[in-house]
């Protein structure tokens, strides 16, 4: 039936995903950056479909002291398959186009999905065995202490912030998702047909699924958890609940402190340019567990407040919080832009 066949836009952007897909095999997919004091420049692992690239041989050289494996792509059957399951779909795109039919590009967007949902599987499970299992004779050992870097975001593992990322590749393997699922809604559309098959119902609630889960992938204040986060300006271990503060970064990665005088000290120091700043978050002085976007907080500065680093500003969600607290903490109101102003 003609309804079946594709459009001539659909045809076009399959093709497109198919050279997007050759393009993937040259490029790196994901890649893992580590910072830490004495590596200010940052170290980089990059994983390309077939290899590893970057900084191995630093960063092999540094997991020995703390007992873990080396890296090596010989080690990893997924270097090797990778590139032909690549290639696969890439041929598979090729192939849809020239049967043209609607059914084989429905094979094709949840193929592509599923392999995508095993390959994080796999990922994760890369990143646990990797983190977990050391060797019991290290020169470093810290009980309890794992070092799971993230699938994605930023993680702090001892001394080092290690943020995890989609790269060229990785990017580009999201954007073919995303178009062939536009394809597919596409093609779905052009059926008027109230009484739907269930196949297309189920493929309308994969590419839900999809959208949501992309979707819900931004970046927010973490959770600050006491006398185990450090302060990222003084380094001292958070131990008050009431008076933290976070900066999240465009890239994700966020920094914890335990008062207003070290959020300002920090973002003075230039350690990161403010240009790079996404959000700062402070944490509400009457609800601990909840954050206020900094612009967004009522701010009192009182002396009697004795925060941990003597910063003395507690911040509050409403004014009336504010005017509550000052009837115990006698002070004055100031403003997120005067304290910028004056950094």
């Amino acid at each position: 039936m003609k309804d079946k066949k594709l459009s001539g836009f659909s045809k076009a952007i399959t093709i497109l995903c198919g050279l997007a897909l050759i393009v993937v095999l040259f490029v790196p997919l994901w890649q893992i950056e580590l910072t830490a004091p004495q590596y200010p420049e940052g170290l980089v692992l990059k994983m390309y479909p077939n290899k590893l690239a970057g900084n191995v041989d630093i960063i092999n050289g540094l997991n020995h002291y703390i007992g873990m494996k080396t890296l090596h792509a010989n080690n990893f059957i997924e270097f090797t398959v990778l590139p032909y399951i690549i290639g696969f779909f890439a041929l598979f795109c090729f192939v849809v186009v020239l049967i043209n039919k609607r059914e084989w590009l429905t094979t094709l967007f949840v193929s592509f999905f599923l392999f995508g949902i095993i390959a994080m599987i796999d990922f994760y499970r890369w990143n646990y065995n990797y983190g977990h299992d050391l060797d019991p004779n290290a020169a470093i050992q810290v009980p309890g202490m794992s070092y799971q870097p993230p699938i994605f975001g930023y993680k702090q593992l001892l001394n080092f912030g290690a943020y995890s990322i989609p790269d060229i590749g990785g990017w580009i393997f999201i954007g073919v998702g995303l178009l062939l699922l536009t394809t597919l809604i596409t093609q779905l559309i052009k059926v008027k047909k109230t009484n739907m098959q269930p196949v297309n119902k189920t493929i309308l609630a994969i590419s839900t699924f999809f959208i949501f889960a992309l979707i819900s992938c931004n970046s927010g204040p973490q959770p600050i958890q006491l006398g185990k986060d450090a302060c990222s300006f003084c380094k001292m271990s958070i131990a008050d609940q009431h008076f933290g503060a976070e900066i999240v970064t465009k890239k994700g990665k966020v920094y914890k402190f335990d008062d207003m005088h070290c959020l300002l000290g920090f973002m003075k120091s230039n350690t990161i340019n403010n240009n790079d700043i996404k959000e700062t978050w402070l944490v509400n002085f009457d609800e601990p567990h909840n954050f206020i976007a900094a612009e967004k907080a009522f701010l009192l500065k009182s002396n009697d407040l004795h925060s941990p680093m003597g910063g003395d500003i507690a911040n509050f969600s409403d004014e009336n919080q504010l005017k509550e607290a000052a009837k115990k903490f006698p002070g004055e109101q100031v403003s997120w832009n005067d304290l910028l102003k004056v950094q």
